[in-house]
């Protein structure tokens, strides 16, 4: 299979179910964020030494994948060919408040706004958390239309930006990085 298809040339791209939409479409533009998003989460695995919060986002980034995929398909047609895309479930937002408040209770009380940066795994974290807001900004405007998105997509997205800020506070605080209050 060749990479390159030739058939985006003229500015335009196949969602799943087959129809033609411009790039510049919303629904591109939405799931292009969550690619921006995984693709981010890619950055901080390759360079953290924590194996606790790496294996947090290689989950993350398969549940990114399925999102993806979700967003991508406009009339529910993936789930007959394509399993491994089933959408997140409210499961999987469990999943994520358990591993927010497991890494929160083992940090110092969070007493005034915190300035992003930190260790380079700290950093990388909250600029995936600043990606995530955009991505989640991007799924409200095209939820708008009733139908378009499953809701658990949203709040998955939305509980994920917390853990993002929460994984940025331990990788700094495992890394012994202070945080520079603002």
């Amino acid at each position: 299979m060749k990479i390159y298809t030739r058939t985006g040339d003229e500015g335009d791209t196949a969602l799943f179910d087959g129809t033609r939409v411009s790039k510049g479409d919303a629904r591109v533009a939405t799931y292009g964020d969550v690619d921006e998003l995984n693709a981010w989460l890619g950055f901080v695995r390759a360079g953290t030494q924590d194996p606790e919060l790496d294996v947090m986002l290689e989950h993350i980034q398969r549940d990114l994948f399925a999102i993806g995929a979700r967003l991508a398909d406009p009339r529910h047609r993936i789930a007959e060919r394509v399993t491994k895309a089933s959408a997140v479930a409210p499961e999987d937002v469990a999943r994520l408040e358990e591993w927010i408040d497991a890494l929160d209770a083992k940090l110092p009380a969070l007493r005034r706004f915190v300035l992003a940066g930190g260790s380079t795994t700290g950093a990388a974290l909250h600029v995936a958390r600043t990606v995530c807001r955009r991505a989640e900004r991007a799924i409200v405007a095209l939820a708008a239309t009733p139908g378009s998105v499953d809701p658990v997509v949203l709040t998955y997205v939305n509980r994920l930006s917390d853990l993002l800020f929460v994984m940025a506070r331990t990788a700094n605080h495992r890394s012994g990085v202070p945080e520079r209050e603002w």
